[in-house]
């Protein structure tokens, strides 16, 4: 589950670019959906449903990641199709290749695939 300021403009992200789509819809809750993966649930900050000490905080620092395939091909896809590429392709030193893409409410997607490590 996500907080976000503006649901509709996340849920153009996942949609366009990772095959995601809405499953359902009201004013403050959205819900997104894929065969392979799990749901990703988003409520408007501020809204009832949310506890009342948690409703006007964003969840900064929350990353949504998902392992792929082919890093490499989602790379030069995405990119293809001017997703906004905020951590170009790059390697970590555990072994967890991945880069980042970003919506307008701040919301990271990281698209990961895990290699052996250099130094293993």
């Amino acid at each position: 589950m996500r907080r976000v300021a503006r649901a509709p403009v996340f849920l153009a992200l996942p949609a366009r670019h990772l095959g995601f789509r809405e499953a359902m819809a009201t004013d403050g809750f959205a819900s997104l959906v894929r065969e392979d993966t799990p749901d990703v649930i988003l409520l408007r900050r501020g809204t009832e449903v949310l506890t009342e000490g948690f409703r006007d905080h964003p969840a900064a620092g929350v990353i949504i990641a998902f392992t792929v395939d082919d890093l490499d091909a989602e790379y030069e896809r995405l990119k293809n199709e001017g997703a906004p590429v905020t951590m170009p392709l790059r390697e970590e030193p555990w072994g967890e290749r991945l880069f980042q893409i970003t919506d307008p409410n701040g919301v990271v997607i990281q698209l990961v695939a895990w290699v052996t490590p250099e130094h293993a």
